[in-house]
């Protein structure tokens, strides 16, 4: 499975061009298009609904997930933010997890407060939990697997037969490892969504997102309520992002090496309190992910065993590690969590969901892994020398 979905993204939209028999498939940047005749349009009329560049990058991430249909979304969130529109009224419960992405957690909050719908926020890998939450009838089911940023696994296959029980569907974050590593839809979800700024880019040049639908129905209910919201993408951003999803396959298999590399390392760094990533056997979700992941993937976090002024330090004497937020460039970068990625979360929160002040997680690049560790060593000892 993974190798055939690593060629279908590089034959992605490739010698689709019927015109001039373009290999690279060219961008339309027109933001409209003229009618043959009186209402007589063409298969796209307005770029904002149907962009023949987006459509060719749409069609390569449905079939790299397997799924009916993708809409191609601004952003991440706007991915997820169109699902909920799209699916949640006033009184409906999202169920989401209590330690997803700090900017889902953000607007799922903000939302409730607002009445647009109700959430409930768990720990989904707490079998009670689960249960209770479900016995409210949820119409969604969001799951973050692996969590972000403790890497936590849970059972997507179990969670969504639970789901479908009661009637609801279940949509899957899908952004920390990416369709070579793991197929949500192929477990039982019904909607995968993804941050294309991260791994499918893959070069920290784009911000779009993405929901791909198993069901064809529910996949036009999606594409009508993206134009009708106006959250599609931009075609210059599709023909970015499909042009770095053609590498996705050597990226990833150089970045999980270098992962394994520094795993490695970090282990025998004192400074090191503890170590979050799922080909760990103590992490939470371990045993699943061998199950259900084709790779463990190449984020990884850990606990910083030293007070703030000597984080400061470690984290000001990185050079090959950029301190940025984001994730699943071809470079490598570092991120303090709780002012980070997930200061959208209040205090209280991030320490229900585990997310402690010494959290910084790492986003592994393509880099030389010896140069990495070379890299992590020396602040490590500049952090001490304070």
């Amino acid at each position: 499975m993974k190798r055939k979905q690593a060629t279908i993204a590089v034959r992605g939209g490739l010698n689709s061009d019927e015109q001039y028999g373009c290999v690279v498939p060219p961008i339309h940047l027109s933001s409209t298009y003229n009618f043959t005749d009186f209402n007589q349009p063409r298969a796209h009329d307005y770029s904002r609904r149907g962009n023949p560049t987006r459509d060719i990058t749409q069609t390569a991430l449905a079939e790299l997930e397997g799924g009916s249909s993708a809409v191609l979304t601004s952003s991440g969130m706007s991915a997820i933010h169109l699902i909920c529109t799209a699916l949640l009224k006033p009184g409906d419960l999202l169920v989401a997890p209590h330690d997803c992405y700090g900017g889902s957690y953000r607007l799922f909050d903000s939302q409730a407060q607002r009445g647009a719908y109700n959430v409930l926020f768990i720990d989904q890998g707490d079998e009670k939990a689960l249960a209770a939450a479900l016995a409210q009838k949820p119409k969604l089911v969001l799951v973050e697997s692996p969590s972000n940023p403790l890497l936590r696994v849970v059972d997507i296959a179990k969670i969504c037969q639970a789901a479908h029980q009661v009637g609801a569907l279940v949509a899957a974050d899908n952004t920390f490892l990416s369709p070579l590593l793991q197929q949500p839809l192929s477990l039982g979800a019904d909607i995968v969504l993804h941050s294309c700024t991260k791994y499918l880019n893959g070069h920290s040049d784009v911000v779009a997102g993405v929901v791909i639908s198993k069901d064809e129905a529910l996949g036009i209910e999606l594409a009508w309520w993206a134009n009708n919201i106006g959250v599609t993408t931009s075609a210059f951003d599709s023909y970015l992002l499909l042009r770095g999803l053609r590498t996705i396959g050597p990226r990833m298999k150089q970045q999980q090496q270098n992962t394994q590399d520094i795993i490695h390392y970090l282990q025998q760094q004192p400074l090191v309190k503890k170590l979050y990533h799922p080909s760990l056997p103590e992490n939470p979700g371990h045993e699943i992910a061998r199950r259900q992941q084709s790779g463990f993937g190449v984020m990884l976090s850990f606990e910083f065993n030293g007070d703030e002024p000597a984080m400061k330090r470690f984290l000001a004497a990185l050079n090959l590690f950029t301190l940025a937020e984001s994730l699943g460039g071809v470079e490598s970068l570092i991120s303090h969590a709780a002012t980070m990625t997930h200061a959208g979360m209040s205090a209280e929160a991030r320490k229900a969901a585990g997310i402690s002040e010494s959290l910084l997680r790492l986003s592994v690049g393509i880099e030389d892994s010896e140069d990495l560790i070379a890299d992590l060593d020396h602040a490590f000892q500049a952090s001490i020398k304070g």
